[in-house]
């Protein structure tokens, strides 16, 4: 006889049931190694990305399969709101989605048709030949996807934000997650995640959804930045990534052990 398996707690679980905020890192270098040595960090969750990275259905498998070993929460992020390419993440087991560039209601209801079986969506059934249910070695997955997939949204440009309110009201949408890059450049700010207009689009955002009781979630690679975000009540936070990490730790590096004056020059914080 088969094992007889479940599948670990989602996101939304884990945030329903958090008394502070999450914390995770992005996982951008498309490396299984990576994401097992950063899962084991005592991080809460990790981000592994598919829209700004090389990352492809092989290689977020193969993280998934890294990370599986250790308590963190995997979300992971499509390039783009397409039906076929979510449920090809769904199948290899992704269960914490995250959808970018959801601008309108309308687009937060394409992203939960896509993660939903017929007649309440359009994802397509192939659950005996996916890793989602383990090969249906998960009783009763079919009825039950729902509740293994947690659906989150980013809200990153001037629109989105003025329609975060009905974004978040979309049944189905488990939370949202600002991205502040993304928004400034879509406010005329480009690279100018600290400038007043945009920190204010975020902080009004940060209040809506917590006046409408929804999750929310916010990238802030900068220090003070993430902590005055967690002082604004967000719920999960992503402060790091694997890639920028790298690039810091050997910068540092070559400038403690390297001869000669290191001059200094800015670089790009998230």
């Amino acid at each position: 006889m088969p094992i007889r398996l479940s599948h670990p707690p989602t996101l939304r679980e884990r945030l329903a049931g958090a008394d502070r905020p999450l914390v995770g890192m992005w996982i951008s270098s498309g490396s299984p190694l990576n994401a097992e040595i950063c899962a084991g960090s005592g991080l809460d969750m990790l981000l592994v990305d598919g829209e700004h990275s090389h990352n492809t259905l092989e290689t977020i498998l193969s993280q998934l399969q890294a990370i599986s070993a250790y308590p963190v929460t995997p979300l992971v992020r499509v390039p783009v709101c397409d039906p076929v390419i979510i449920k090809q993440y769904l199948d290899i087991g992704v269960q914490n989605l995250l959808v970018p560039m959801v601008d309108t209601a309308e687009d937060a209801a394409k992203a939960v048709a896509a993660v939903r079986y017929p007649p309440r969506g359009v994802r397509g059934v192939g659950s005996a030949l996916a890793r989602a249910s383990r090969w249906n070695r998960v009783d009763g997955y079919l009825n039950d996807a729902d509740d293994t997939i947690s659906l989150y949204v980013q809200i990153e440009s001037a629109d989105a934000v003025a329609n975060a309110r009905e974004i978040a009201a979309v049944d189905g949408i488990d939370g949202v997650f600002i991205g502040p890059a993304d928004l400034a450049a879509s406010m005329g700010h480009l690279g100018q995640q600290s400038h007043p207009a945009v920190a204010e689009a975020v902080s009004s955002t940060i209040r809506a959804m917590k006046d409408a009781g929804v999750s929310v979630g916010i990238n802030a690679f900068v220090p003070e930045v993430a902590r005055q975000h967690v002082s604004e009540g967000v719920d999960f936070v992503f402060v790091a990534a694997d890639v920028s990490l790298l690039a810091r730790a050997s910068e540092a590096l070559a400038a403690a052990w390297l001869p000669g004056e290191q001059g200094e020059s800015e670089r790009a914080s998230y």
